[in-house]
């Protein structure tokens, strides 16, 4: 993954977690702390799963890196709505 510092990836986690939002349907509503903690860890979450599960080299640059981040918050969002369950 690119070399983006502390707030490029805290930008990225903003970024992944609104996004990814977009592709998950559902109404939740996490604020903005919550959003870009969920994208922080879909990052986290992508990039493992590029890199040890699929074996590809890291993403190179920062659409790389965004468009893994996005893929694992939403990954991240779907397993918070199944542990949260449906509410009546």
């Amino acid at each position: 993954m690119p070399d983006l510092g502390i707030i490029g990836w805290i930008v990225v986690g903003l970024l992944a977690g609104a996004m990814a939002g977009f592709f998950v349907p559902g109404r939740e509503r996490y604020g903005c702390l919550g959003t870009t903690l969920i994208g922080i860890l879909g990052g986290i979450l992508g990039g493992w799963i590029w890199t040890q599960v699929l074996g590809q080299s890291p993403a190179s640059g920062l659409l790389g890196a965004l468009l893994i981040a996005i893929l694992g918050s939403a990954i991240v969002l779907l397993v918070l709505r199944a542990a949260r369950g449906r509410e009546p």
